[in-house]
């Protein structure tokens, strides 16, 4: 069981962060919401508060979809990407993403969307003192509603079926005896 929101913000604030705002979610639409839910709000949230970065992760730990991020941005008509570096340079943002042939750099106007990679920053800890001043900070509740954001869900269950039986494996004890085998079953 994950923990529950109000806890999850209390956390963030002991870490640092000025304010926090928790989107209430109904019950019967919690058990379907997904990304595309997610970036709604989030991009709801963010023209609501008229913010220039917003920094996302990059990959849920739940479900590892890697997909609010790129969904948030098309939301608010931004550029976005991923990032194990940025750096800040008035409205021009510096962003080195790791890919497949090395590291590449690109530079992004404000407002922008970035999802944070792995190595983007080292972990903070909350300290005993901001633990407890994150407890007396207020934490705004909104629901989705009051942000415009409409939470049907897009996707239906067709079916679900578990995989066909699997048949026995075959040890052989050569090479031979496989090219054997093989050639038994007409596949060589």
């Amino acid at each position: 069981s994950s923990a529950p929101p109000q806890e999850t913000i209390r956390t963030a604030l002991a870490m640092g962060a000025d304010r926090g705002v928790h989107v209430e979610i109904p019950a019967p639409e919690y058990e379907t919401i997904g990304p595309f839910q997610v970036a709604k709000i989030l991009a709801a949230l963010a023209k609501k508060e008229g913010v220039s970065l917003v920094l996302l992760g990059k990959q849920a730990i739940d479900d590892d979809c890697n997909q609010t991020g790129q969904m948030t941005a098309a939301g608010l008509a931004l550029q976005g990407t991923f990032a194990s570096e940025l750096t800040l340079e008035g409205q021009q943002l510096t962003v080195e993403r790791e890919i497949d042939g090395g590291l590449e750099s690109i530079r992004l106007k404000l407002p922008a969307v970035v999802t944070a990679d792995l190595r983007l920053n080292e972990p903070r800890y909350a300290t005993l003192p901001n633990i407890m001043k994150a407890k007396k900070k207020k934490i705004e509740v909104l629901k989705a509603s009051d942000l415009g954001v409409d939470l049907t869900s897009r996707l239906s269950v067709q079916s679900v079926q578990e995989p066909s039986q699997r048949q026995a494996g075959l040890k052989v004890e050569t090479v031979e005896d496989l090219v054997g085998k093989l050639k038994e079953r007409g596949l060589i």
